[in-house]
């Protein structure tokens, strides 16, 4: 339902949506921010009964009325609000004229392992950045993961800048947080998966790697990997050719080209 008109930038509501930011808050509140029309649209599609409220400037409520109409069938409150406001709110560097506020949306680490049957996860141990993390649920989501488990060293999933790098794949599949990268692969050995190390020195070349029955992924910091201890709990380090002149890939760029080959290896596209 259409609630009110917000157009005070420092009322109590816009300075709580505001301090989401932050990822004490997050975690005491229980709650993240959303930005954009499409991850909003997303989110109300897969995940609507998470949403607790939405935004829209004058502009955005005209352009995209299936916000509008998904928010009411969810029960979602719908504001009306200022440009001004939706800039203090958010955090985007350009607002779209929509931003949610939700619930957390992810699965127990158990939960996630169980999803992947004969297919296969990512796992990010020690991953810090918000881009990179993002990017990876996407690539993900992209190519049929069952699931990713994200460990609690790792960057918050609710992070602003992660949401908005996904693009809306955190609302497609299962994703996991909070659980030490130690138990995760415990969890994946008790499942029978076998555990591929993204190794950019990995003594197995990405197409000598046999990925025909369940498997996972684990991929470390951006600056100095896996973990040894992590690596070592491995079945295969697993590298991705080069053949340019380039010097070595990025994470989220090596975590892609391993998705797609599990992916190729069932038999996609």
């Amino acid at each position: 339902m259409r609630v009110a008109l917000l157009t005070n930038p420092r009322s109590e509501r816009v300075r709580g949506v505001a301090s989401l930011r932050r990822r004490a808050v997050r975690a005491r509140r229980g709650r993240f921010v959303v930005e954009g029309p499409h991850a909003v649209r997303e989110l109300m599609s897969y995940a609507g009964s998470e949403v607790l409220e939405a935004y829209l400037t004058a502009d955005a409520w005209a352009a995209h009325p299936d916000l509008a109409r998904l928010g009411h069938e969810h029960g979602v409150p719908l504001y009306e609000c200022t440009d001004q406001v939706l800039e203090v709110m958010g955090e985007a560097a350009h607002p779209q004229g929509v931003l949610a506020v939700a619930r957390p949306v992810d699965v127990t680490a158990q939960s996630a392992v169980g999803a992947i049957g004969d297919g296969f996860v990512v796992v990010l141990s020690h991953v810090r950045d918000p881009g990179n993390a993002g990017t990876v649920i996407r690539a993900a989501d992209a190519f049929g993961a069952a699931a990713v488990l994200i460990s609690s060293e790792s960057v918050d999933v609710y992070n602003p800048k992660v949401v908005r790098s996904t693009a809306g794949s955190l609302f497609h599949l299962p994703v996991s947080v909070g659980t030490e990268v130690q138990e995760i692969i415990d969890l994946l050995r008790e499942a029978g998966v076998a555990l591929w190390a993204a190794d950019g020195s990995g003594p197995t070349s990405l197409p000598q790697a046999d990925l025909s029955g369940p498997h996972a992924w684990l991929l470390g910091n951006e600056a100095w990997g896996l973990p040894e201890d992590v690596q070592a709990a491995c079945d295969e380090a697993v590298s991705v050719p080069i053949v340019g002149h380039a010097e070595s890939l990025n994470l989220a760029m090596a975590a892609t080209v391993c998705l797609h080959a599990s992916s190729m290896a069932r038999g996609a596209g």
